[in-house]
């Protein structure tokens, strides 16, 4: 496939803003369009990009090879779906699908259609994500925290899909293993959902992940460390700086000078343009993307499993309160 690619925009809200930019920048794309419900909106993006909009999607199917969904997660299947069977390739923001059999509907339907399905995991594209894999072994133990300010936006669904899910999604990638047991904590304090919440995951490889989710926090912070038999690994998204400690000789340290200690940054990078880049490559090349439909639904399925463990423990504590009452 050597020509130019027609990729449609779908959803031009405040994150399909920068992906419109971005497809529009894109060598080798025809940016096809953009769709969205608001008039005002599409006249701005006419405006801007010069492309022909539209507020239905049905005008593009059908005419386009690809899109890119940047919708409300409740709108994710319908339009997924109605693209996938017209014969173009999709790229849907994350989460795949607001349930589990919205998401296993997408994955079946793509693969009976012989179409690339790709979730915007957006964090599997970060500098520091790729950094990260070259230090890997053998995971035994992972603390993850990412927590942030209070913002009303985002707030029509938990933290656990609104933020806790990017982890989970890296975890699982990182490990490969299926969860065994998992135990999860939180709930709603400024909204009608979930705000705070933490999960221990245990996983079949013997690695237990413990990971803390919050968005009614005084500071923004994003680490991640990793403990393994050779090394421990600490990781500060936000100073995009990596340290590690290990023991190269594998005996008993005698001291400080025994032990390695490593630090590497990397640069901020562009993750939205990787992921789109690699979507595209995904399509030209007919291969399975770096993050596939499946891989949305492992990580859509283990944040039900949070959510579930979360709701059990919140009963038990209800119970245990009205039995001390």
């Amino acid at each position: 496939m050597t020509e130019n690619l027609s990729v449609a925009l779908i959803g031009y809200g405040h994150f399909g803003r920068y992906h419109a930019e971005k497809i529009a920048a894109l060598p080798g794309v025809t940016f096809a369009g953009i769709v969205d419900s608001d008039a005002e909106q599409l006249r701005a993006a006419e405006a801007k990009f010069g492309v022909p909009c539209s507020r239905d999607y049905r005008d593009f199917l059908g005419k386009v090879q690809a899109v890119n969904i940047v919708v409300p997660t409740p709108h994710h299947c319908e339009i997924a779906s109605a693209f996938l069977c017209s014969g173009a390739d999709v790229l849907v923001e994350k989460p795949l699908a607001s349930d589990l059999d919205s998401a296993r509907a997408l994955v079946a339907l793509a693969a009976k259609e012989n179409r690339i399905l790709q979730v915007g995991h957006l964090e599997r594209f970060t500098g520091m994500v790729e950094l990260l894999r070259r230090h890997l072994t053998r995971p035994l133990f992972i603390e993850s925290t990412r927590i942030a300010p209070f913002r009303p936006r985002g707030t029509d669904v938990s933290v656990i899909l609104d933020l806790m899910i990017h982890d989970l999604d890296l975890v699982l990638s990182f490990l490969g293993s299926p969860i065994v047991s998992l135990e999860a904590a939180g709930g709603p304090v400024f909204s009608e959902n979930e705000d705070i919440a933490n999960a221990r995951i245990t996983f079949a490889s013997g690695c237990i992940a413990n990971i803390t989710a919050s968005r009614i926090s005084f500071k923004t912070e994003r680490k991640m460390r990793i403990f393994q038999p050779d090394s421990y690994l600490t990781l500060d998204f936000a100073g995009r700086r990596l340290t590690s400690i290990s023991n190269p000789s594998g005996k008993p340290p005698g001291g400080i000078g025994d032990v390695k200690i490593e630090e590497e940054s990397c640069g901020e990078g562009d993750p939205l343009r990787k992921e789109i880049e690699s979507f595209i490559d995904s399509v030209r090349r007919r291969v399975r993307p770096v993050v596939s439909g499946e891989d949305g639904l492992l990580a859509l399925e283990a944040a039900v499993r949070v959510d579930e463990s979360l709701r059990a423990h919140a009963n038990f504590v209800a119970r245990a309160a009205g039995a001390e009452a």
